[in-house]
């Protein structure tokens, strides 16, 4: 059986309890959890699909964590795998820039040749502007735990049942 690799870097704990849940959805059997902190660029080689989860910060700047990290993407072979990414941001306070983090790392897949999945509507969201829509939907599950958290258990479940069949 595949084994799925999940990475995901949090400043204030939303996008870790996100992909707690991911995991509790999918099952620890088969994906398994890495906060971006502690992980180097051949942790990504051993899984033949990856999931990554980031939030946006400030001005759509990426998470401090990933930040850090994305000169390390050079050095990994992306080219064909498959990749699903979730967003964290904050719609109303942060409108002009909702989960353009996730947008950031889609264009860094993107250019490397990686397959990316998971696509997201836009419908129930009320932002101004994302780096994160490509063909009129999100590029990955948009989660906004500032003012939908209600709403995240029953995103990341169908989010869940679209990606999981892609990425096995």
């Amino acid at each position: 059986m595949k084994r799925i690799g999940l990475f995901w870097g949090s400043q204030t704990g939303n996008t870790e309890l996100a992909a707690t849940l991911i995991v509790e959805a999918i099952g620890s059997d088969i994906v398994q959890s890495y906060d971006i902190r502690g992980v180097d660029s051949g942790t990504f080689g051993s899984y033949d699909s990856l999931i990554l989860g980031t939030s946006t910060w400030g001005a759509g700047e990426l998470q401090d964590d990933w930040d850090s990290f994305l000169p390390q993407f050079d050095a990994i072979d992306f080219i064909g795998k498959k990749v699903a990414l979730f967003g964290l941001g904050d719609q109303l306070g942060y409108g002009d820039y909702f989960l353009d983090g996730m947008g950031i790392l889609y264009e860094n897949l993107i250019g490397r040749g990686a397959k990316v999945t998971g696509s997201w509507s836009v419908d129930g969201y009320e932002h101004s502007y994302s780096r994160a829509i490509q063909y009129g939907a999100f590029v990955g599950l948009a989660l906004d735990a500032d003012n939908q958290n209600h709403l995240t258990p029953v995103r990341i479940k169908q989010w869940v049942d679209q990606i999981l069949p892609i990425l096995l």
